[in-house]
């Protein structure tokens, strides 16, 4: 392959395209970031012992993509400790435990959720009608919010499906695709017409193969390891921070761009730019393109970093260190994953072997009927975005 190809935007996008194009055997590359790093939302800082990560800090297993990319770029990965992978739930101010076996949105032990003082007789009875009711007929996308309400009912939707989807995906639960985020789910139920046999038929499947991970994993030595990975894998000079991209112009068979004062011209183009960036560049080419990428709403978050002192250190009444992006002061984190100091993030999951994510003191969207928070972290916060 000896076209060039320019791959705009250095965000993980961005980079993984750039890799597996070299992975395939082009051998002109060159990558364009207007920003002075790598990486995009994902930042991971190492300070004082502790592994810090400024944007998300985990990726779903049940997406393998991810978990695969590391495996070809030699990433060690860490997934949640076994005996503290529990999410709670805050309903009518109660903390509750989701019952065992519940999977994001559907439960798979049934005598735990018959327990469970978190849902309504009423909303076990329609989860439960999950094993009976027929499987839709065609291939149609829809929303998650419907397809959890036509498995599984209104309680399960209100109370564990959209705070933890809201929390992964920072987005309307009424307006994500199941196609786009939870696919599995929808295979689930074409495959054994209820997503609950085809959860216990998984889990069956996955004791007998040993599997390594568990639905959250992430690089042992933080999310950036990821970033530096596939930064190492792309050709000397192939990386150009700095360049952010103003114009771009079909010339025939090839692309005329404009990156800062530098003008290039490539036989391909991939943009990995954010919609807003790339409805930027693509307006003036395909005026629909564009007003279509705009009306892609993006959500902001907030990380504040925690870290707790050791229990000798606790004893001697010596105060937490507590910051976004400053060097703490020595001791354990207050997380309960991983084996190596590790921060606590109060928006997003600790940063050690991961579990479902948090968030303290913020703002929340209206529709978070309910809120999240994972086995180890303050009780009482939200879902994060990640």
């Amino acid at each position: 392959m000896t076209a060039r190809v320019a791959v705009v935007g250095g965000g993980v996008a961005g980079l993984a395209a750039a890799h597996r194009l070299v992975e395939r055997g082009a051998r002109d590359v060159v990558l364009l970031e207007a920003s002075d790093r790598l990486g995009g939302s994902i930042a991971t800082e190492r300070r004082g012992g502790f592994t810090i990560e400024a944007g998300a800090d985990s990726f779903l297993t049940e997406k393998p993509w991810a978990a695969e990319l590391c495996r070809r770029l030699g990433v060690p990965l860490v997934g949640t400790r076994e005996g503290e992978r529990r999410t709670y739930v805050v309903h009518d101010g109660r903390i509750e435990p989701l019952p065992e076996g519940f999977l994001l949105l559907a439960p798979t032990d049934l005598r735990a959720l018959a327990a469970s003082p978190l849902f309504s007789w009423r909303g076990k009875l329609r989860m439960a009608l999950d094993l009976v009711l027929p499987r839709r007929a065609d291939a149609a996308d829809e929303s998650l919010a419907h397809f959890v309400r036509r498995r599984f009912g209104r309680e399960a939707l209100e109370r564990v499906a959209e705070p933890l989807a809201g929390g992964i995906y920072t987005a309307d639960a009424e307006r994500l695709s199941l196609a786009a985020t939870m696919p599995r789910f929808r295979e689930l139920e074409r495959r054994h017409g209820s997503v609950i046999r085809g959860l216990r038929a998984e889990a069956g499947a996955s004791r007998a193969a040993g599997a390594r991970y568990s639905l959250f994993a992430a690089p042992a030595d933080g999310m950036g390891a990821l970033v530096e990975a596939l930064a190492r894998r792309l050709p000397e000079g192939a990386v150009r921070l700095r360049s952010p991209v103003g114009t771009l112009a079909p010339d025939g068979a090839t692309w005329r761009l404009r990156a800062g004062d530098e003008a290039l011209t490539a036989d391909a183009l991939v943009l990995a730019a954010p919609a807003w960036a790339a409805a930027t560049l693509l307006a003036p080419l395909d005026a629909d393109l564009g007003r279509l990428l705009r009306t892609i709403e993006y959500a902001s978050s907030a990380t504040v970093t925690l870290a707790y002192p050791s229990a000798a250190a606790l004893a001697s009444s010596s105060p937490p260190w507590s910051a976004a992006h400053s060097s703490p002061a020595p001791g354990r984190a207050a997380s309960s994953r991983g084996a190596r100091p590790r921060a606590t993030s109060s928006c997003g999951r600790s940063s050690g072997a991961r579990s479902a994510p948090t968030c303290s003191g913020v703002t929340m969207p209206r529709w978070w009927r309910s809120c999240a928070t994972s086995s180890g972290l303050s009780p009482g916060s939200r879902p994060c975005p990640s």
